[in-house]
């Protein structure tokens, strides 16, 4: 079963099980988000289409994580008259893991596990870098070995004292 749903002026086609990058929503990495907007449910070749929405209908999920998206250049140029400018922007964007689509008297349900782990984590997993690579991760916190304490420096040698200039001499 699949379902056409709208969220943050987009639509979305989805099915239980999916992975789905939309605009910022609301929510803590684990909480349940539901779509209720839910345009059109398909299944096989039955297919209801709503009327602006189909009644009933709710496609839910789960919040996986709030991050920001791929950088977007903005460059403007207006030539011969040196104008050169340069801006950029990354979106928030939050990824959410389609749990269930129900409506029209069916309902199907992804029986998956769901890891909660960050892409920059696995991005750095996938590099060989491991979870040390991550700069924000919050380490756990260690019982420090005992420092011992420096010994104190040694004194300088005095300077020898200049020979005072004998009589005569300049």
């Amino acid at each position: 079963m699949y379902a056409v749903i709208k969220t943050g002026g987009k639509q979305y086609r989805v099915q239980a099980g999916d992975l789905l990058v939309v605009e910022k929503l609301d929510g803590e990495p684990g909480s349940e988000v539901a779509f209720g907007e839910v345009l059109m449910l398909g299944e096989g070749e039955a297919v209801t289409v709503g009327a602006p929405t189909v009644d009933g209908a709710v496609v839910s999920g789960t919040l996986l994580e709030t991050r920001k998206g791929e950088k977007v250049k903005i460059f403007k140029k207006i030539r011969r008259q040196g104008y050169r400018r340069t801006r950029g922007h990354r979106q928030t964007e939050s990824v959410v893991r389609v749990t269930s689509v129900s409506g029209a008297g069916s309902e199907t349900k992804w029986d998956g596990v769901i890891d909660l782990t960050p892409k920059v984590i696995l991005n750095a997993r996938a590099r060989g870098l491991g979870d040390a690579a991550v700069p924000f991760t919050i380490p756990v916190a260690k019982t420090a070995a005992p420092v011992a304490e420096a010994a104190p420096k040694k004194k300088a040698a005095p300077k020898k004292a200049a020979a005072a200039p004998e009589d005569g001499e300049a």
